[in-house]
């Protein structure tokens, strides 16, 4: 492993752990509300009153002497609390003065009368109250987990990248992306030249934020709307950050899969949204469980569904459970945003219709070319209402006036030449080889394993016993030369023996090492 990296890991590791230690001291400082309700709290003292001395004569200016620090209070204020508040907000001002007014005493003013003499003496800053600390606790709770993600995902490159261990190259189920044997690297040389030489204007001017026209025109006909509704851009995160802007707002209910996709978490958990994370079972979100949540009171804006190969979990919703779900959304004012990435990957079982095709008013639709053409391409797009692909418009002209017309016209060109089609028959016979493997090595090896085969797309969700510690099982694979994806990170809480495979970018005989090594691993701990 290179020794810089290396390090920079290892700087990762100890700012997480300086994290935790401050989130625990606070959590054990200042309780939620819901934790010290039942105990009363002795009251905090008040601060000590300033007694006001007379001078024998005023001086010529008034020099503020530095400020006491805080004295730790009966409740046990523990020092690393108090410095972790004092850097992370602002001292409040301890007289308010209106701004252009002048100090307590100027020197333009005589001294024989100063407005007000003798000058208030500072006092101790102000506790922070309790919605503050808990808002701050927030955001260290925040801070930690996407120093937590990060440090997994760096691990997860390395592994992508084959670094060597004792054990051999790691074989990495980490990355969920298809591996270069599979992408059809000529197909695509052959659609940059045709881009180049067809539309060599607007392939390489600017564009508008819609995308690039004749791609836009092929989505639409794919799904069966008008180019009105179709917005292209680079890449589907960018469409869902999109969305997420334009329909949620702080303090919103959003509905989301238990699991769902990390950064779909981290983005909405970022714009503050309030998250209701209901069950996935085998065939998709338990929508009687959210028909139950709903009675209770919530109000959501918008529902986040993986149907196809969910990520990280691999399961499909079902028919039945398609029409419910927008049912719900129907009877209580929701969106449905269908966010559908793996659809064209299905290599067993029936193909279902999308829920944008049974609700084009109900559902706004995401899709991506990076699992069907390859992931550098990095454009993906939105179907939806007019009005709303409107509005989405307006929002991505004043971020980036145009997305990559280089990059949408080759796309374009390979898909109206059927070459995509070629390429995701290529793809999909090799996920299903590479799936089956991964469900017979677990069979053979790691018997304790719990999952589903899935039916198309890149992953498969693990479940292994009761008091399986997973972050234990993380670091002791890749000692191994083994990579995954912890399943605490696709999760608002819970799932400390759970793990997420993706077989899309390991070859079937890395597979059958690669388990092999997991199950050694988890018979280590």
């Amino acid at each position: 492993m290179d020794q810089e990296l290396a390090g920079t890991l290892q700087e990762l590791e100890r700012k997480i752990a300086e994290l935790e230690r401050t989130l625990s001291s606070l959590t054990a400082a200042y309780p939620p509300p819901s934790e010290s309700a039942a105990a009363p709290s002795a009251p905090a003292p008040s601060p000590p009153a300033v007694a006001s001395e007379p001078q024998a004569a005023p001086p010529p200016r008034v020099v503020a002497s530095e400020p006491q620090a805080p004295a730790t209070n009966a409740g046990g204020w523990s020092r690393i609390v108090d410095e972790a508040v004092e850097r992370e907000m602002p001292v409040r001002s301890h007289r308010a003065r209106t701004p252009g007014a002048p100090l307590a005493f100027e020197p333009s003013q005589s001294p024989a009368a100063p407005p007000s003499w003798p000058p208030t003496r500072p006092t101790q800053p102000k506790r922070p109250s309790p919605d503050e600390l808990l808002r701050f606790r927030d955001r260290l709770e925040r801070a930690a987990h996407e120093l937590t993600h990060d440090y997994d995902e760096l691990l997860g490159r390395l592994s992508y990248a084959a670094v060597s261990t004792p054990a051999g190259p790691t074989i990495s189920f980490a990355r969920g992306a298809p591996s270069l044997d599979i992408v059809d690297v000529e197909g695509l040389r052959d659609a940059a030249v045709r881009a180049f030489e067809s539309d060599p204007a607007g392939t390489t001017a600017y564009g508008t934020s819609i995308g690039y026209p004749r791609l836009r025109s092929w989505i639409a006909d794919h799904h069966g709307v008008e180019p009105e509704c179709v917005l292209v851009t680079n890449g589907s995160m960018q469409a869902d950050a999109f969305l997420f802007e334009q329909l949620v707002r702080s303090g919103d209910e959003v509905i989301v899969e238990r699991p769902t996709y990390d950064r779909t978490l981290l983005s909405l958990r970022q714009r503050g949204a309030q998250l209701h994370a209901v069950e996935l079972e085998p065939d998709g979100i338990d929508t009687a469980a959210l028909a139950t949540l709903l009675r209770g009171g919530a109000e959501p804006t918008l529902a986040h569904i993986i149907p196809n190969f969910q990520n990280p979990a691999g399961y499909t919703l079902s028919y039945e459970k398609r029409r419910h779900l927008l049912e719900l959304a129907g009877n209580h004012g929701f969106m449905v945003f269908e966010d559908d990435p793996y659809v064209a990957l299905r290599f067993s079982g029936e193909t279902l219709p999308t829920m944008l095709s049974m609700d084009p008013e109900r559902v706004v639709y995401a899709s991506s070319f990076s699992k069907t053409v390859c992931p550098g391409i990095r454009v993906g797009y939105l179907v939806g209402p007019p009005e709303l692909i409107a509005a989405i418009a307006k929002l991505a002209t004043n971020t980036y006036i145009s997305p990559n017309m280089v990059a949408q016209s080759i796309v374009y060109e390979f898909c109206a030449s059927g070459a995509i089609d070629r390429s995701i028959e290529t793809v999909k016979a090799a996920l299903a080889e590479r799936a089956q493997t991964l469900a017979e090595a677990l069979g053979r090896e790691l018997a304790d394993a719990e999952f589903v085969a899935p039916q198309g797309g890149y992953f498969m969700w693990v479940t292994l016993p009761e008091g399986t510690d997973v972050s234990a099982l993380f670091k002791a694979a890749a000692e191994r030369g083994v990579a995954f994806v912890k399943g605490t990170d696709f999760l608002l809480e819970g799932g400390e023996n759970t793990l997420r495979l993706a077989y899309s970018g390991v070859t079937p005989e890395q597979i059958d090492t690669g388990v092999a090594r997991l199950a050694e691993a988890y018979r280590s701990l």
